[in-house]
């Protein structure tokens, strides 16, 4: 995908750019059909509220049905009454159930530690190593885009949609909602699991977790 196609579409939707990116190969790189593509799922809408503050919400739990896995998350939005609002509170509960089901490690992939991402872009230029520099730099952006969808919660496919991501399904409950929703953090306990931070992903839980909602 054209880097300036992308950037362009980030200036004018404040979306983010794997958002971009998904808008631009849906719409075959035209750039109008993204936009609306982009404005249709609210995302767009979502961008230009991204500034605004988020001082509210609600701190959530989950306990999968075995109380093998436990998850505590906070999500915050911009006023109590929305903080109330019943919308809100299934959107909140249904990232609960995601996250115990898709045990990410980070919310989004500027939390990713830098140590971290240069050791799995080292791993897949390695793999490609002695091809063009052109095509092991787009390999290599694929792997990584890749490698995040798998640990941040926002770029993972929702597990009751696939098709749609967790930052979609944000995006959409902002745009119904009329305010900025934040999710700010999150921690996944697992019965057994090693304690530290350099905690390897784990296989997903079995997701009772939707069949709850």
């Amino acid at each position: 995908m054209d880097p300036q196609l992308v950037k362009q579409l980030r200036e004018k939707t404040n979306a983010g750019m794997m958002d971009c990116k998904r808008a631009l190969t849906e719409s075959g790189g035209d750039l109008e059909k993204a936009e609306a593509l982009l404005r249709t799922k609210g995302i767009a809408s979502a961008g230009k509220k991204s500034s605004r503050a988020t001082k509210e919400g609600i701190v959530a739990s989950y306990i999968h049905l075995q109380g093998k896995v436990g998850v505590l998350v906070e999500v915050n939005c911009e006023t109590d009454f929305v903080a109330k609002n019943e919308g809100f509170r299934e959107l909140v509960k249904d990232i609960t159930l995601h996250i115990a089901a898709a045990h990410p490690l980070f919310v989004k992939r500027e939390d990713v530690p830098e140590k971290l991402v240069n050791s799995e872009r080292a791993i897949y230029e390695a793999q490609v190593k002695g091809k063009p520099e052109n095509v092991v730099t787009k390999i290599v952006a694929g792997k990584m885009d890749k490698f995040y969808s798998t640990v941040c919660l926002m770029e993972q496919g929702f597990i009751k949609n696939p098709d749609q991501t967790v930052n979609e399904l944000v995006a959409s409950k902002i745009a119904a909602l009329g305010e900025n929703i934040v999710i700010r953090r999150f921690t996944r306990y697992l019965v057994g699991e090693p304690l530290g931070n350099e905690v390897a992903p784990a296989e997903p839980v079995e997701a009772e977790a939707a069949a709850a909602a």
